[in-house]
């Protein structure tokens, strides 16, 4: 059985394991995302230049709950994440809730994400197709994740580096020959433009406790789990504001400037094409890692009762693919059954970051008692600002709190009818 702690020296040690490098290169597309080419333009449409400084606040005060993530996941490498984590900690019910609160936003959200990916190319079919279109991504995703995820973090470093780069020669062709717009009087935006940039950025720093999923597939966890997280934060904190700053720069007064716009003006043309190829990538590479997290979790999950056994078997590249099933079946029904309905993005991305809040929280929590008293004044601090999240959120939280009150009895009547050798460790090893 593959959860063993032999699999997890076998994955320490094999050579086709995620280094520190490729690590952060997957946190890094999956934190930039759906939301790499367009968050910037948004948050400057509602917090005006004031968002430049809304995405460094962002940024520092991700660092310390990066910081715990990574300290949890290189200590304890588990399949489970932060269900694990949580359990360690507080029982198994309470692990089990973390689990599926992950497992069932992660079709929601990520079927979300591509619909916001297919904005992308949406021009090149003149808006029509859409609905194939985003089926032929689940079939993409599906045949990335079925052969292993080291295939997947080698594209996405590739992807990372060729992100970075146009940002890079954007604002080195801005800064040799841009003109910038006329300056704009920096004004203090409304309470109301302040919390909702803050919530479109905390969308774009969801991702973080995804890659604790992958722990295991890592060289070496303890290593380097927490240098790879910390990297690939820090990266996509710098290319948010670049982003930003840019945009506002070029931007004339009353303007609202895309990436793809700002890269006509600069580089002569191109632009929906170039911003449109890597957008695209970006968003499957985001949703890539979700479904794998999620995958690893439906089997961590079948190997202790919670879901049947049916998922427990591997293919021959050691991927839980009958999970694999599970997820993209989810995503596919997601789909189809919002295809005839208007999309309510906002009100979906504040259910998600609800849900995210929550699974912040617990596993923040949950450090202090699973990590050493020197970690401690960093999880209390991840810990009170993922309370302050919460009240920003407000009646967002009902879907979080609808899946908590709904499955925490059920959790806990499976666990006694399990008995106490089931419900021992969330792990299931």
């Amino acid at each position: 059985m593959y959860f063993l702690l032999f699999e997890r020296k076998l994955l320490m040690k094999a050579t086709g394991g995620i280094g520190r490098y490729q690590g952060a290169a997957l946190l890094a597309t999956t934190l930039l995302g759906t939301g790499v080419f367009i968050l910037p333009q948004l948050s400057l449409q509602q917090a005006g230049g004031a968002a430049i400084g809304i995405w460094l606040l962002l940024t520092l005060l991700a660092v310390p709950i990066t910081v715990i993530f990574g300290a949890l996941a290189g200590a304890i490498p588990n399949a489970a994440g932060p269900a694990h984590f949580v359990g360690e900690a507080f029982g198994a019910v309470a692990g089990r809730v973390m689990g599926l609160l992950f497992l069932l936003v992660v079709p929601v959200g990520g079927s979300a994400a591509l619909l916001m990916t297919w904005s992308f190319i949406a021009p090149w079919f003149e808006g029509q197709y859409q609905l194939p279109g985003q089926l032929v991504f689940l079939l993409l995703l599906f045949s990335l994740n079925r052969v292993g995820f080291q295939l997947s973090a080698r594209l996405q470093l590739g992807l990372t580096l060729a992100i970075v780069a146009v940002v890079l020669l954007l604002i080195g062709l801005f800064m040799l020959h841009g003109t910038p717009a006329p300056a704009v009087p920096l004004t203090l935006p409304a309470w109301s433009g302040v919390s909702a940039a803050l919530a479109l950025g905390f969308w774009s720093f969801l991702g973080v406790e995804a890659m604790t999923h992958l722990a295991q597939d890592f060289r070496d966890p303890a290593r380097d789990m927490l240098p790879a997280l910390l990297i690939g934060l820090l990266l996509v904190g710098l290319i948010y504001l670049g982003c930003s700053a840019l945009l506002w720069a070029l931007a004339q007064p009353g303007e609202s400037l895309t990436m793809a716009q700002a890269f006509d003006r600069l580089c002569g043309g191109y632009g929906q094409w170039v911003i449109g190829v890597l957008g695209l990538c970006s968003g499957l590479a985001t949703v890539n890692v979700y479904i794998a997290s999620v995958a690893r979790l439906t089997w961590s999950f079948s190997q202790q009762g919670v879901l049947p056994a049916w998922f427990r078997p591997l293919n021959r590249h050691q991927v839980p693919q009958r999970a694999l099933y599970l997820i993209i079946g989810l995503m596919a029904a997601v789909i189809l059954g919002s295809a005839p309905f208007s999309q309510q993005l906002e009100a979906l991305i504040g259910w998600v970051n609800g849900v995210f809040v929550v699974i912040y929280l617990g596993s923040m929590l949950a450090a202090l008692k699973l990590l050493p008293a020197r970690y401690h004044a960093t999880a209390w601090l991840s810990a009170a600002l993922c309370l302050g999240l919460m009240l920003m959120l407000g009646a967002l939280m009902w879907y979080a709190a609808v899946i908590i009150l709904l499955a925490t009895p059920c959790l806990w009547w499976q666990q006694r009818r399990q008995g106490p050798v089931a419900a021992a460790s969330p792990s299931g090893g």
